[in-house]
């Protein structure tokens, strides 16, 4: 993908026709004041050192240089380009329950919002990791594999939403099997899982898969969203309408702290309820900094490769040899030439 990081300097090429309908016409007026004093030939012979075609070079010179100069003003870019970085930190996989229920707003402004904000807040933090994105309500995906690029991560957490996932329910087993299925081979690495949620597990394995990932090595922390006291499911996230069962009752769903508890004591993690003070991402990131940290290699995307070097190279090429050129000819290269 190309594009100018300051395109409204690109405006300065519509001077370019000016300069040159300028030139033009101030050579024609030179040209009509030499005819005034006789004959163009006879002139010639009398000013041997004139060379009109070397001040015709010198000005299409400069103007190649305007013309560079605008370019590399305006800073185009290309593509994409991959810095390869040494960081010390850890794996971390962040699983985000987006099931329907996570739209209750028990918590401000949401569930789903809250828990946003939360895990963009922790990413922030965890410049150092590698970070991989996992979604899950009735089914579990992969949203983001592991990376190092932060920005990328934040983007996708951005872009989550109940729709990402067709079938509804909350399947925190499945999550936290593809959660360990996306880290890296790297044993030297201290690894763990965030893991978000309700707690409306509709599966019994969720603490069975837990046990598992922590005896491979793999912590799980687990924050909770939502109140034991419960609310009202909305229709979609804007909606004001409430969800209702078969029997016309609205939907009432609470968030299921015992579920969330065992798992993080069975991924020997914390376990923290989100609220709308910070003291759930403080824990959180103090439990985080207890881990080992060692050495991951990764590839971070920036955003765009500039490119304008070439053109301010040519710039000072051409500068160089329009100054190297004189209106009158040189007496020590007048055997050369080059300007018949």
């Amino acid at each position: 993908m190309f594009r100018f990081a300051n395109p409204e300097y690109l405006y300065l090429l519509f001077i370019l026709p000016v300069l040159v309908v300028g030139f033009i016409l101030l050579n024609m007026q030179k040209l009509k004041s030499v005819k005034k004093l006789g004959d163009l030939k006879l002139i010639k012979r009398l000013m041997p050192e004139l060379s009109l075609k070397r001040s015709y070079l010198k000005f299409w010179l400069i103007f190649a240089v305007i013309v560079f100069g605008i370019i590399v003003a305006a800073r185009p870019q290309f593509g994409t380009k991959i810095e390869k970085v040494d960081k010390k930190g850890i794996e971390l996989v962040i699983a985000i329950d987006v099931s329907n229920s996570m739209l209750a707003r028990d918590v401000n402004p949401d569930r789903l919002s809250k828990a946003k904000q939360i895990l963009t807040r922790i990413i922030d933090e965890r410049k150092n990791d590698k970070v991989a994105i996992v979604v899950f309500a009735g089914e579990a995906y992969v949203q983001l594999p592991m990376t190092s690029d932060i920005q990328s991560a934040k983007i996708f957490l951005e872009n989550i939403d109940p729709s990402l996932v067709p079938v509804q329910g909350t399947v925190i087993g499945s999550a936290i099997n593809i959660a360990m299925n996306s880290f890296t081979n790297d044993k030297e690495v201290d690894k763990s899982i965030i893991l978000i949620t309700d707690g409306e597990d509709h599966e019994d394995n969720g603490v069975q898969l837990a046990e598992q990932a922590a005896s491979a090595g793999i912590q799980i922390n687990v924050v909770g969203v939502g109140t034991p006291e419960g609310s009202p499911v909305p229709m979609s996230a804007t909606s004001n309408e409430m969800k209702k069962d078969n029997e016309g009752n609205i939907v009432v769903t609470k968030l299921n702290e015992e579920m969330c508890k065992q798992i993080a004591q069975a991924g020997k993690g914390m376990y923290v309820r989100a609220d709308n003070s910070n003291n759930a991402l403080k824990s959180l990131q103090a439990e985080l900094d207890k881990l080992q940290k060692k050495n991951v290699e990764g590839s971070a995307y920036s955003e765009y490769d500039e490119k304008f070097q070439f053109f301010a190279w040519c710039m000072l090429v051409l500068l160089l040899v329009e100054i190297c050129i004189f209106d009158k000819k040189n007496k020590i290269f007048r055997n050369i030439r080059l300007f018949r």
